[in-house]
């Protein structure tokens, strides 16, 4: 449904998106992540044709952005980070004249409002003024508007921003159940968000994709906490041949004691081979704990190997 192709943006000298590639199938409900300047909200409003990319391809529901900008719009609902509402508009009549404006046809314009007014869960106020509302009932109105000419494909950057600890859970219900009918994309600081609604994750670090896998792909990355007593290098390079270890790092050293964490890969819980390995060659065991993988430890690893990187090509 959302297909990007080295898609790339500059703001005179400043390569905001730098050839960005990845692709979002129908029904899925993608989160796309990273720090403040990453470039998530630039390829956000490229893909919503509000932004010409500089080079490259973007296809939405099998709508070029640069050859068919209106089907793209027609295919898509937007909710920005700032959402643009006309505030001495009532709700309903807001509602309404966005879906006119979107070719909602006549006959089914009293539906269509009625039906995002109630999954919004906006009928206590419909026929209030927006701008007597709370921030929480006016993402909702944005919500709504994204919503309101029935697109295949939902973009929404911020959807929480804002919002008490309820409306955030009430939004993050709406996404999930927004999942059975649309594909969605969707940018947010609040990483427990992602893990609650998302099935996967795309990180962008300093305009390049740094992250691209699925929650139950992140979670499987395991690693094994180790305290020993002995030489810490022969340590870490024994822990090393242990079978299915990807990687030993040493975590530090507290006198004769040193501190690894032993990173796996898979569903195999390695502390039995990781213990004989230890007892093997001599060395006491001071601590043996089994750590699953967080996204907020992907997403710091991801955005600071991306900044290592760039820092080593700068300087070569």
């Amino acid at each position: 449904m959302i297909q990007l192709d080295r898609l790339t943006r500059r703001f005179g000298s400043f390569l905001a998106v730098d050839r960005v590639s990845f692709g979002v199938g129908k029904g899925e409900i993608v989160g796309l992540l990273g720090p403040n300047g990453a470039g998530k909200t630039t390829t956000m409003r490229m893909l919503t044709t509000y932004l010409t990319p500089t080079s490259g391809r973007a296809r939405l529901a099998g709508f070029d952005v640069l050859d068919d900008p209106l089907e793209v719009r027609r295919s898509v609902g937007y909710l920005p980070e700032n959402v643009p509402l006309y505030g001495e508009m009532r709700v309903r009549e807001f509602l309404r004249f966005r879906a006119r404006l979107k070719d909602v046809p006549r006959l089914k314009l009293r539906r269509s409002i009625g039906e995002v007014v109630a999954r919004c869960r906006l009928e206590e106020v419909e026929n209030r003024i927006i701008g007597q509302l709370s921030r929480g009932f006016r993402q909702r109105v944005g919500l709504a508007e994204a919503m309101v000419h029935d697109p295949p494909i939902l973009i929404l950057d911020e959807p929480t921003a804002g919002l008490d600890p309820l409306q955030i859970l009430e939004v993050r219900d709406l996404i999930r159940e927004l999942g059975d009918r649309h594909t969605i994309l969707l940018s947010t600081h609040i990483l427990p968000e992602v893990e609650a609604v998302c099935g996967r994750v795309i990180i962008i670090a300093r305009g390049r994709i740094a992250l691209d896998e699925r929650q139950e792909d992140l979670r499987r990355d395991t690693a094994i906490v180790v305290e020993a007593r002995g030489p810490a290098e022969a340590i870490r390079a024994a822990l090393q041949t242990v079978p299915g270890v990807e990687r030993v790092t040493l975590a530090g050293q507290d006198g004769d004691h040193a501190g690894f964490q032993v990173h796996t890969r898979g569903e195999r819980d390695l502390r039995e081979a990781v213990g004989l390995k230890l007892s093997a060659n001599g060395w006491p065991l001071r601590r043996l704990d089994l750590r699953r993988s967080s996204l907020e430890e992907r997403f710091v690893q991801a955005v600071t190997q991306d900044t290592l990187a760039d820092a080593h090509r700068e300087a070569g």
